[in-house]
């Protein structure tokens, strides 16, 4: 069961990534450019999109070691800022819609696990077991389907703020970006070209004080006060 439940975790990772960078170049496409349309990405098909690495191999391990951190990432979706309508705020509506996208999924299955007919202490448990352990628990359909619903809610919103972190080159730096007075540009120029090295410092060292906004987030999302 432990084996499915992983394979069940890297799909849902997978195919999260997936709708986040196909978001990304939706949101391009509708503000005037057509970058990513052209390349062939506007797609939902996985294949046009994995990244080995990101995708698989850093998915897999992290779902084998302990904790609750989840981490992935697809090939990013190609787009030209300068073919956008608003120069202005464009580049931020871009990088925003990859991690509202990973919200409104998790909102939706947050809403269906609302649905089951399962009792509220029940539901509280499942949830708890399935964000230490990303297991989907055996028996019951409808308690299986509650496990695969959450490990959905859980894994996009820990996506989606993850990507909101201002470090290069996450989604929220470039959401930073777009609002600095130009004066501080310099700032962007400093945190671009050590983005890398910060973004390693903070997943080892910060990633984990991110659980608990996750945790606000997941109980709104699936009812559980």
């Amino acid at each position: 069961m432990q084996e499915l439940s992983i394979i069940f975790g890297i799909a849902i990772l997978i195919l999260s990534v997936v709708v986040h960078e196909v978001s990304h170049g939706y949101a391009a496409y509708l503000m005037g450019d057509h970058t990513a349309k052209r390349a062939g990405r506007l797609t939902m098909n996985p294949l046009a999109h994995l990244d080995f690495t990101g995708s698989i191999i850093v998915p897999l391990l992290l779902v084998l070691l302990p904790g609750n951190f989840v981490f992935g990432w697809a090939k990013p979706v190609p787009y030209n800022p300068y073919n956008l309508k608003n120069q202005k705020w464009g580049p931020a509506i871009v990088a925003a819609a990859g991690p509202l996208s990973n919200f409104a999924l998790a909102a939706f299955f947050g809403l269906l696990s609302i649905l089951l007919p399962l009792a509220a202490s029940l539901k509280t448990g499942i949830a708890v077991g399935t964000i230490s352990t990303f297991s989907l628990t055996g028996g019951d359909f409808y308690i299986s389907l509650y496990s695969f619903f959450t490990m959905i809610v859980w894994i996009n919103i820990f996506l989606g703020i993850f990507n909101l972190v201002p470090i290069p080159p996450l989604d929220g730096s470039k959401v930073l970006f777009s609002v600095l007075p130009y004066r501080w540009r310099n700032i962007q120029f400093t945190l671009e070209r050590y983005g890398l090295f910060a973004l390693i410092f903070f997943i080892f060292f910060f990633a984990s004080y991110l659980v608990p906004l996750a945790l606000i987030m997941f109980r709104l999302f699936t009812g559980l006060f």
